[in-house]
């Protein structure tokens, strides 16, 4: 029994994400496995979803911060004007 994979299509199975960007980046071994334990945890998934996750909130959080910062100068600014 041989299979024949001659229309056959080299590639992904499942096309990525285009909003997605391939990178190569060098992470601690200590912190690949805990986002690789976070995913055999929680019974499956993609760890390198939960390390971009791990960035998104990282980055609302200290734009959050950027805003609470700017909201206070504005504040600021207007009492000595006004």
């Amino acid at each position: 029994m041989s299979e024949d994979f001659s229309k056959g299509k080299r590639g992904a199975v499942i096309k990525s994400d285009p909003n997605k960007v391939r990178i190569t980046i060098r992470l601690d071994g200590d912190i690949i496995e805990h986002f690789k334990e976070q995913v055999h945890s929680a019974g499956g998934g993609n760890y390198q979803t939960h390390i971009n996750d791990a960035l998104r909130d990282y980055i609302k959080a200290h734009d959050k911060s950027l805003e609470d910062a700017l909201r206070k100068v504005i504040r600021e600014e207007l009492k000595q004007v006004g």
